[in-house]
């Protein structure tokens, strides 16, 4: 037997599917269940099990609210908390308050997610759970992926593996070869607590180098959340506990925030070495979803919604290509242009926006000009959101 027939008859005993997903976020979970609604054999990669949290502010705009719908999870029957006004605070406690022209809701990732998930596994999307996919490689049209467990075929693989993943490294990314700088190396914390904060608002404490988050979700949980730089952490020697004494609570919102909560967690949610660098949606024959191909500075609030918009971007161009309208460079093509029209102005506002807020001294002149203003403050969230889809 030739080497030719026995690599053949190899590849034919590997399980073989249309579309592989990697990483089972809301990016990752929506496509599959698009993919598996229209037919195509579908296979989701995530490395934890569900439900699992996942540090997120968990606010997400209504222009995602029809689309969440109609991938089959009714959210009206959910009774969540609709956001409609915003409380923006400097460090040294002043503060500005405004409407939210759009607005949004409060879920956690705990919850949602995992909905996702069984709404993907009941319309037939094959989902390996605490799986880490290895290596993914493009020959003739096709793509073999390896994860610990084994490998398989796949026509199209879509990456939806969140800020940060291994294959990053080893794709070598440009944002992962970028220096140290303002836009990357963030740290991200999340906790869960009890808190009488007003349901209806979205609040945005800054802080020497970073800002923290709080808006209600589902039930009676508020999530709180925050992203500072990691020498924030290292100047107080790695303790997340002695930075938030030494560093957040000199915000007073957030000192009355922390000190009168109950915390939920035993331990917060971390994520570290978070980039807010430029990335690239299409990498080596791999369509990039969600935070894997940009990731919006979280004080814009939209990066949720962002990751459900960019999964309809992608279905839209992958059914093209399976169904022969398109080759797979005008997939690969589309997909890049329709990502940098919809969302590249976004990306941008928020790297602007980021630019004018951590700093102490900066946050506290800004929003103390503002202050008469708060319709300003109103415009520049608006220039990181889209519209219904």
């Amino acid at each position: 037997m030739s080497e030719e027939t026995k690599h053949r008859i190899k590849k034919e005993e590997i399980s073989s599917f249309t579309v592989a997903v990697i990483g089972g976020g809301l990016a990752g979970l929506s496509l599959s269940i698009l993919l598996s609604k229209a037919g195509y054999k579908t296979i989701l990669f995530e490395k934890e099990k569900y439900p699992f949290h996942r540090v997120c502010g968990e606010y997400i705009s209504m222009e995602s609210w029809n689309f969440i719908e109609s991938l089959g999870l009714n959210l009206s029957d959910l009774h969540l908390p609709l956001i409609k006004n915003l409380l923006v605070s400097s460090p040294d406690g002043n503060s500005i308050r405004t409407k939210l022209d759009l607005g949004g809701f409060g879920i956690s990732r705990y919850f949602l997610d995992n909905e996702l998930k069984n709404i993907a596994l009941e319309n037939g999307t094959t989902i390996h759970e605490e799986t880490k996919v290895a290596d993914v490689i493009f020959d003739k049209d096709s793509f073999t992926v390896k994860y610990n467990g084994g490998e398989i075929i796949s026509k199209i693989v879509v990456a939806a593996f969140g800020k940060r993943s291994n294959l990053d490294v080893k794709w070598k990314r440009d944002f992962i070869k970028e220096k140290a700088g303002k836009l990357n190396n963030y740290i991200g914390v999340k906790y869960h607590v009890k808190n009488n904060f007003p349901a209806d608002t979205i609040a945005l404490h800054n802080f020497k180098n970073g800002y923290c988050g709080i808006s209600k979700v589902e039930k009676e949980d508020y999530c709180l959340c925050y992203l500072t730089t990691a020498k924030n952490l290292k100047d107080n020697h790695n303790s997340i506990k002695e930075m938030e004494e030494n560093v957040l609570f000199k915000n007073p919102f957030l000192k009355k925030i922390f000190t009168e909560s109950e915390f939920l967690f035993h331990e917060p949610v971390t994520i570290s070495q978070i980039s807010f660098d430029k990335k690239y949606p299409v990498e080596n024959h791999v369509l990039m979803l969600g935070d894997a191909a940009g990731m919006i500075t979280p004080l814009c609030g939209n990066g949720m919604s962002m990751a459900f918009h960019s999964s309809q971007i992608a279905f839209e161009n992958i059914n093209a290509f399976l169904k022969g309208n398109i080759s797979r460079k005008q997939m690969e093509r589309n997909y890049l242009n329709n990502w940098q029209k919809e969302f590249g102005s976004r990306l941008r506002n928020g790297r602007i926006i980021q630019s004018f807020f951590g700093r102490e001294i900066v946050t506290n002149l800004f929003i103390r000009s503002l202050k008469p203003f708060p319709f300003i403050i109103n415009q520049l969230v608006k220039s990181t959101h889209g519209r219904e889809f």
